[in-house]
């Protein structure tokens, strides 16, 4: 058979790594997690750490003492739940361990046949596909994000809060709206063109290839119900917040203008319901941040050797970046969404993949686990050389959101000692 080589690889491209959508959703879950109740979830990653001595109580329990860093969200006591000694098996001390924070693949450390897998958020947006504008929002204060598609490809960043925003909540103008029907007509007429070339081809196929392209037709199918959302969406007015557009800041160091300006907009994506799926990325530069009491690169802080005067800016630091989250909490949980509170209805995981920058250690790593109606108010110990694989987190995390997964990546339970409410 005489087949356009082009036309097939452009085909093979559009059909990867496509998300699961509503026909073939676990209908539990089509019907909405929690009787219809919306549940989110937003994962963060602070790439170089925080100080274990600062972070981790020293008692396991419900009557633990607050540690330093805790202290900043003691308000918030019977809101999170603090675990210690978790890490991902098979990831070696690196920071390219920061590829794996979500996904759990092994040994990112080697670089050279290093292969990806699946992300977290990137997962549940296979099961809640349609629920929202935007299954997922990927975002990140310096480039890198931690979101990977079923094939291991990184889903690109969004970098400026500004552009975020604009996609969030304006209206594009009327020439923009009618460009953007067009577009997705385009791909829909286009992927009928593929889809019947594809057919005549399926007689002259052997079993094995009849069985790839089976696969290739559902690719298609799911593709065509992506677009047939999209088209949705797109005729639908976007929601109205009384915010002004935020103001992109340009200094590459300030970690916590940056994070509360992203914090700022997350809480308004999940106060509208415009995504329920968010990751963000949190500043690790190497560069002095413009916070009072420190004069040195974030970077050499947190590999500071066990230099008293390092801890101690190191310290300063990240109190400031704590105040953040309990800031952002603080929003979340005054939004209030039919009688709950919005952090009541979110996960909010916020952890980094290393344990203890100044080892490049991976393991022990810092697990902060806030709202999305878990019983909170306990720290969790586990031990660092025997422990659940932190992908058990994961599974619970999963299971909250209302997805029928008893697995992902290393994790095959959920998370001994972490129960919901209800």
């Amino acid at each position: 058979m005489n087949l356009h080589r082009r036309t097939f690889l452009r085909a093979a491209g559009v059909a990867m790594a496509l998300p699961l959508f509503d026909a073939r959703r676990p209908k539990n879950v089509r019907a909405g997690a929690s009787g219809g109740v919306p549940r989110r979830m937003v994962c963060i990653n602070t790439p170089l750490g925080l100080h274990p001595a600062f972070f981790f109580p020293e008692k396991a329990g419900r009557d633990y003492k607050l540690s330093p860093y805790l202290e900043v969200l003691q308000d918030f006591r019977d809101d999170f739940t603090v675990i210690s000694g978790l890490s991902h098996p098979d990831v070696g001390p690196s920071h390219d361990s920061n590829q794996s924070f979500l996904t759990a693949a092994p040994h990112p450390e080697r670089r050279a046949g290093f292969k990806n897998t699946i992300s977290l958020d990137q997962f549940a947006a296979d099961h809640i596909y349609g629920q929202t504008r935007f299954p997922t929002l990927t975002l990140s204060c310096e480039g890198s994000g931690l979101s990977w598609t079923k094939s291991g490809a990184p889903v690109p960043t969004e970098d400026w809060p500004s552009n975020v925003f604009a996609k969030l909540f304006l209206e594009g103008r009327p020439d923009e709206v009618k460009a953007q029907a067009r577009r997705l007509a385009d791909g829909q007429s286009v992927l009928d063109a593929v889809r019947d070339q594809a057919r005549k081809m399926k007689h002259d196929l052997g079993a094995l290839d009849r069985e790839k392209l089976d696969e290739y037709f559902t690719s298609v199918r799911e593709l065509e119900q992506r677009l047939a959302q999209a088209a949705a969406w797109s005729k639908k007015p976007k929601p109205k917040v009384n915010a002004k557009p935020p103001v992109n800041i340009q200094n590459s160091a300030d970690l916590v203008g940056k994070t509360r300006l992203w914090f700022d907009l997350i809480h308004l994506a999940l106060q509208t319901d415009s995504s329920r799926l968010i990751t963000l990325q949190l500043l690790g530069t190497s560069n002095v941040p413009p916070i009072p009491g420190v004069n040195q690169g974030h970077h050499d802080l947190s590999h500071h050797g066990q230099d008293p005067a390092k801890i101690a800016q190191l310290k300063i630091l990240e109190l400031e970046k704590l105040k953040t989250l309990r800031d952002f909490l603080i929003q979340l949980r005054a939004t209030k969404e039919d009688g709950e509170s919005v952090l009541d209805r979110t996960t909010v995981f916020f952890s980094s993949n290393l344990g203890d920058a100044s080892k490049h250690s991976v393991k022990n790593m810092p697990v902060l686990l806030a709202g999305g109606g878990f019983r909170h108010g306990q720290h969790l110990a586990f031990d660092e050389n025997n422990h659940p694989p932190l992908c058990d987190l994961y599974v619970s995390m999963l299971q909250r959101m209302g997805i029928a997964a008893d697995t992902f990546g290393s994790g095959n339970a959920t998370l001994t000692g972490l129960e919901m409410r209800g």
